[in-house]
């Protein structure tokens, strides 16, 4: 009975992962993809350099530090 299971398990597994697969085959879908993970890429890394721009300024108001050029 177990092996069922596992098996049926398996066999959805493979239809999700073909139908899947059959979306992003054609090159529209895939660049429509990449671009929509390129953009999350983007905007974590312009969230990640203005938290680090203001901690940088909370450091340097809380240290004194200015920052003369």
């Amino acid at each position: 009975m177990k092996k069922l299971l596992w098996v049926s398990i398996g066999v959805g597994i493979g239809v999700l992962a073909s139908k899947k697969y059959t979306e992003v085959s054609s090159g529209a879908a895939l660049n429509r993809q990449v671009g929509k993970y390129a953009d999350r890429a983007a905007e974590i890394a312009d969230a990640f350099r203005t938290g680090m721009r203001t901690r940088e300024e909370e450091l340097r108001s809380a240290l004194g530090v200015n920052d003369t050029k």
